[in-house]
């Protein structure tokens, strides 16, 4: 079995986490990052942390007197009479625009016992044999209206479930796998209009490759294959900013393992310079025990084709590998795993510091991406699932 060896970075990163989560135990942060609870106990100790809990203040209550009773009680009657006042008011607003008949029949089922069905239907100009054929028919609807309620919890379990961030395609397929073959996306995406709910939209990256043609080049070991039949023989790097307040920027290199399309290292820094793609290998060769033998595909960015680059790869015995020029296909991984993080994090909020991003990329990474998000290429499960299926007795990290 291989030892565990975390990076250093991913044991601040750690640390820092539960720091910024006062309301989560050691061992939910620890669940979420996929380690051991002592591990990270004892990582938080070294550090020195100390995180106080605070208790509710409980607030004796003592019975109201008879005359604070009596007053509620008018203030009761005072706001039920301002809603009815408020009620009529706007229906009378709406069927001046015209609106549906459907909406002046829920209105005379509304008020009929205080007004009466022949009076409200004289008044609102309806005959009183639609009124009554509508209502009916009203157990159809209701069970209709029931049975979209009940998939619109559903469908907001799985639109939260990734922070929110599911569309309509996406969810309907969820639902489907989850055994309700008859929903379709159409009502999918109505019930979604009518709760408010939205997928979150990409939005377009700046250009981080910026090739050297004087730099080493390695050939395309891939051929625009990018699946492998094991964890840890085929990875592939990349690079993409990471955009601060202020116009500011910082950018994330990551490496990830093929089969799983699980990141096993990154790193974050404030330049672009070979030290950020080398420090992101040294991630996941820590993650992972070993990394040789593996292929490394990159694209042509001055970092991969750097000498200190190289020189790592073949120190740690890695077979480099390079797609064709300006082809985003040939590292089409990567580009698919920075479209998401952009749509799940980066979109979602200004981020005022390098820290304060790097905690919500860790938190999205480690805990919903690696161990909630399903994904269609992987069987409908998540990377760490995948990689447990795929290699049951490996020592890889989960």
């Amino acid at each position: 079995m291989v030892m565990k060896n975390y990076p250093p970075q991913f044991k601040a990163d750690a640390v820092a986490l539960y720091e910024s989560r006062p309301e989560a135990t050691i061992r939910q942060v620890a669940a979420d990052l996929g380690i051991n609870p002592e591990t990270l106990r004892n990582w938080v100790r070294a550090a020195g942390v100390s995180r106080p809990r605070g208790r509710r203040a409980e607030t004796p209550t003592e019975p109201p007197t008879p005359l604070e009773a009596e007053n509620a009680a008018l203030r009761k009657k005072v706001r039920e009479l301002e809603e009815e006042r408020e009620i009529l008011r706007k229906a009378a607003k709406l069927f001046r625009r015209g609106d549906a008949l459907v909406n002046r029949f829920q209105f005379v089922a509304g008020h009929q016992r205080r007004h009466g069905v022949k009076r409200l239907c004289t008044i609102l100009g309806i005959a009183r044999s639609s009124y009554y054929y509508w209502r009916r028919t009203a157990a159809d609807r209701a069970a209709r209206q029931a049975a979209d309620a009940r998939l619109a919890v559903r469908i907001r379990a799985v639109h939260l479930e990734p922070d929110g961030t599911y569309g309509v395609p996406r969810i309907t397929a969820e639902l489907r796998e989850t055994g309700d073959e008859a929903v379709n996306h159409k009502r999918v995406a109505r019930i979604m209009r009518a709760s408010g709910l939205e997928g979150v939209r990409l939005r377009r990256r700046h250009r981080t490759t910026v090739p050297d043609p004087a730099a080493a080049k390695a050939p395309d070991l891939t051929g625009r294959d990018l699946t492998a039949a094991e964890p840890n023989t085929k990875y592939v790097g990349d690079i993409t900013y990471l955009p601060l307040h202020g116009g500011k920027f910082c950018y994330l290199a990551t490496v990830t393992d093929l089969p799983s399309r699980r990141p096993a290292g990154w790193a974050i820094a404030d330049h672009m310079r070979a030290d950020l793609v080398t420090d992101a290998l040294a991630a996941a060769i820590g993650t992972r025990g070993s990394l040789a033998g593996s292929i490394m595909h990159t694209d042509h960015g001055a970092q991969f084709r750097s000498r200190k680059f190289v020189s790592v790869l073949a120190r740690h015995d890695l077979v480099g590998s390079m797609g064709r020029v300006g082809a985003a296909g040939d590292n089409a991984a990567m580009e698919s795993f920075f479209a998401l993080l952009q749509k799940n994090v980066l979109d979602r909020r200004s981020w005022a510091t390098r820290q304060e991003l790097r905690i919500a990329i860790v938190t999205w990474i480690e805990r919903t991406y690696h161990r909630r998000r399903r994904q269609r290429r992987l069987a409908r499960s998540t990377p760490v699932e995948y990689e447990t299926i795929m290699t049951p007795a490996a020592a890889l990290a989960a």
